[in-house]
C-alpha cells in the first residue's frame, strides 16, 4: 500500500506496538513524527522521515503542542495514529478517583483531543485517516481491568461518533482492537507466572492461528486503514487478535 507523501503522527511510536505501526508506515512511504516522553533509539533517530516530540499526554496543551510540531517539521498531517497509553490492575476496593481519571486523561481525552488540534491541517491537506488504538479488552475483561477497559470501551466508542462526525469533511476514523502482542512487558508478565513454560502454552492454545501477535501486525493493519484502499471504510473497530475472541472456551 503506497502512503507517499504523507505525514503521519504516532503517539507512543518509538517502541512495542508503536514502533511497529511507525516501521510499518515508513516502509509504507510516510513520514512519521512520533510524539512520546522518551527519546527514539538510534535507528529511528537517524532516519530522515522520523521526527521525535517530546510530549506527555496527560498535559492538557499536549496535543495542541503535537499539531505545531508536525506542521512545523513536515507541513502538517495526514494521518494520525493514537496508540499510546497505559494500563493498571487494582481492584474497586483498591482504586481511586485519580487513578481512574488518569487513565482517562491519556487513554480517552488526548486522543480525543489530538484529533482535534490536527483537524484543520487535515481538513487543509484534503481529509485524512484516524486509527486508534484500542484492545480486545474493550469488548470483554479481565481480572482488575475495570478503568483500562473502560477506557478502551470508550475508544472504540468514540471512534464511531468521529467517524460520523468527521466524514464529510473527508476524515476517515477507525480503530483497531489487538489481542496478546509480544513485547517486553508481555514476556516479563509470563515470566513472572509460577510456571512461564505451562503459560506460554496455555496461552498459545486460546490462539486458534497457532501464535501470538506481534507489533508488525497492528502495523500492517494500521497501513491498510490509513491507506486509499479502505477509503470505504469507517466507524470500525477491527480485531487484530489471532481469533482468540472468537474461540469459545472449553474446560478442557
Amino acid at each position: 500500500m503506497d502512503l507517499q507523501d504523507k505525514v503521519a503522527v504516532v503517539t507512543g511510536g518509538g517502541r512495542g506496538i508503536g514502533r511497529g505501526i511507525t516501521q510499518r508506515l515508513l516502509a509504507a512511504g510516510a513520514r512519521v513524527l512520533v510524539a512520546q516522553r522518551q527519546p527514539l533509539d538510534e535507528v529511528l533517530g537517524a532516519n530522515p522521515n522520523v521526527a521525535w516530540f517530546n510530549a506527555d499526554l496527560g498535559e492538557v496543551e499536549a496535543p495542541y503542542a503535537i499539531a505545531r510540531a508536525v506542521e512545523e517539521r513536515f507541513g502538517g498531517a495526514d494521518i494520525l495514529v493514537n496508540n499510546a497509553g497505559f494500563m493498571f490492575e487494582k481492584s474497586l476496593d483498591d482504586m481511586t478517583e485519580a487513578d481512574w481519571d488518569r487513565m482517562m486523561v491519556v487513554n480517552m481525552r488526548a486522543p480525543v483531543f489530538l484529533a482535534k488540534a490536527l483537524l484543520p491541517q487535515m481538513r487543509r491537506r484534503g481529509g485524512g485517516s484516524i486509527v486508534n488504538i484500542g484492545s480486545i479488552e474493550g469488548i470483554g475483561s479481565n481480572p482488575w481491568h475495570a478503568a483500562y477497559c473502560g477506557s478502551k470501551a470508550g475508544v472504540h466508542g468514540f471512534t464511531r461518533a468521529l467517524a460520523v462526525d468527521l466524514g464529510r469533511d473527508g476524515i476517515r476514523c477507525n480503530a483497531i482492537a489487538p489481542g496478546w502482542i509480544n513485547s517486553d512487558l508481555s514476556n516479563d508478565y509470563i515470566e513472572a507466572q509460577p510456571d512461564p513454560v505451562s503459560a506460554r502454552a496455555g496461552l498459545l492454545k486460546l490462539h486458534p492461528v497457532g501464535r501470538t501477535g506481534e507489533p508488525d501486525d497492528v502495523g500492517a493493519a494500521v497501513v491498510f486503514l490509513a491507506s486509499d484502499d479502505a477509503a470505504f471504510i469507517t466507524g470500525q473497530v477491527i480485531v487484530v487478535d489471532g481469533g482468540r475472541t472468537a474461540k469459545l472456551p472449553l474446560p478442557f
